[in-house]
């Protein structure tokens, strides 16, 4: 759909453009035009996981990042084994030293745990919200935001579109690529398809399924709805109904 969508646009655009004001059709000015647009609706995927790459270690260097000798990373590297490269993909794993109870994923793999997180659960728990995490990565819902952000800021488009250099980002602006990263707002469908996501993904690894539906009511009863892995999400009710609906599936 999101593709038919850019397709329909693009060519409102060059039937649009492509019109001299006599009403003949221009077909060098459409082609023109219509260039641009495919330039703007297609940014190049290797350029937003670079970019990503980047604003990820702009992030780090605003935050305590647990060393690998901390408990906490110790703890993090054993609920994670064997996910450093899951379903052709490859994930960093870093623990911030931070009371917030969150987990967050960038395009390029980089996913962050704070340690408030950790503190309010079990490890199966853990995972399953790294589960969820990772769905985002895998599904692009992670790729899509960031590639907005970057499409509705002209001096971000012209740096890491084809032909820009990455590097010419500042540090301003990689700053605000992490901040949509860490406070991202998914649509409902893409919340919900990444718990399903992490239900099979904790099936497949031989660990209990239900981890998901416990996680959400581990942080509902402790935090209500003011964690932030819950507050940008689906009503708890929701969610755990589907979640179960994905279980009973598998």
């Amino acid at each position: 759909m999101k593709r038919l969508t850019c397709v329909v646009a693009m060519m409102a655009v060059l039937g649009a453009s492509g019109c001299a004001q006599d009403g003949s059709f221009d077909s060098n000015k459409a082609m023109a035009v219509g260039m641009g647009v495919a330039q703007a609706v297609t940014l190049n995927e290797e350029s937003v996981k670079q970019t990503a790459s980047l604003a990820a270690k702009e992030m780090d260097s605003k935050n305590q990042v647990a060393g690998a000798s901390n408990p906490y990373s110790r703890r993090l590297e054993n609920i994670t084994a064997g996910l450093d490269n899951y379903r052709g993909l490859s994930f960093d794993f870093k623990v911030y030293l931070a009371p917030e109870v969150n987990a967050f994923a960038m395009a390029d793999g980089t996913v962050r745990v704070y340690s408030g997180l950790l503190d309010a659960m079990p490890d199966d728990q853990v995972l399953a919200v790294i589960g969820h995490e990772i769905g985002h990565v895998y599904h692009k819902h992670s790729y899509e935001q960031m590639q907005q952000k970057i499409l509705t800021d002209s001096a971000m488009q012209a740096a890491v579109s084809v032909g820009g250099t990455v590097g010419e980002l500042t540090q301003g602006q990689l700053g605000q690529l992490a901040y949509v990263a860490v406070n991202a707002r998914f649509s409902q469908q893409d919340e919900l398809e990444s718990d399903t996501f992490a239900v099979k993904m904790l099936k497949n690894l031989g660990q209990d399924p239900y981890a998901m539906k416990r996680a959400i009511q581990t942080l509902e009863s402790k935090y209500g709805s003011d964690s932030s892995f819950l507050s940008s999400h689906p009503s708890n009710k929701e969610r755990i109904k589907r979640i179960q609906k994905a279980i009973d599936q598998l």
